[in-house]
């Protein structure tokens, strides 16, 4: 779990070096910033989404998430305990949320997420985690500068997801087949290209309501036949 920690400590971290710098920009560059943004998540949802091997199992899992999602009414849930911390914190930034679950994603939705955390869980090492930190780490700067406080909080959902899956693979050995990595990554590059729509304000895409499809992938590869 030691690189799952320094990557939440370089989020953090970088987060907070961040909002010091937040008030210092002018409104033109955090516009561009946000357009740059969404354009590079876009890009890398794309790349992910391409690598696909089980492509029907990636459209069933998006299509059983959602509904599961939606039927659990998970973005409106985030929203509300959004609102709760930043009210318990006396946060003032409209954001919140946006940064909170862009960071997320874009920290969390990658192959070297799923593929250092493996690793290191089968005994590798943090070697891959560590890299990871260092980039996820200037991220944060940029991203924090531009969404508050939100980035900062992403550190929670990042621990538990990345460390979630160290601990499985510790638990399940080598049994996990390199397909449902690439898969996992597959569909959290489909919800990428919908949280960039919603930064560029094309228009709002509830990503949040998708994420049980990252649950789900899993368990149809497991249960049933290749194609």
């Amino acid at each position: 779990m030691i690189g799952t920690l320094v990557n939440t400590a370089a989020v953090v971290a970088g987060g907070v070096i961040g909002l010091l710098f937040r008030d210092k920009l002018p409104e033109k560059y955090m516009t561009i910033f946000f357009q740059a943004i969404g354009l590079f998540t876009m890009y890398l949802g794309i790349s992910l989404a391409l690598e696909a091997q089980q492509v029907f199992y990636v459209v069933l899992a998006l299509i059983i998430g959602s509904l599961t999602g939606e039927a659990l009414n998970l973005e409106a849930r985030m929203e509300r305990g959004s609102q709760w911390l930043k009210t318990r914190f006396k946060f003032k930034n409209e954001r919140f949320s946006e940064g909170l679950l862009t960071a997320f994603l874009l920290y969390c939705m990658g192959s070297l997420t799923v593929i250092g955390s493996v690793t290191e869980g089968l005994g590798g090492g943090a070697k891959i985690l560590f890299i990871k930190s260092l980039m996820d780490g200037v991220s944060s700067i940029a991203l924090a500068s531009a969404m508050g406080v939100g980035v900062v909080f992403s550190a929670v959902p990042l621990l538990i997801y990345q460390g979630g899956i160290t601990l499985i693979s510790m638990w399940l050995g080598d049994i996990i087949p390199p397909e449902i990595i690439t898969d996992v990554s597959a569909v959290g590059g489909i919800l990428l290209i919908g949280l960039s729509i919603t930064i560029l304000q094309i228009k709002k895409i509830r990503v949040m309501n998708m994420l049980p499809a990252l649950v789900v992938v899993v368990v149809l590869l497991l249960l049933l036949p290749r194609l």
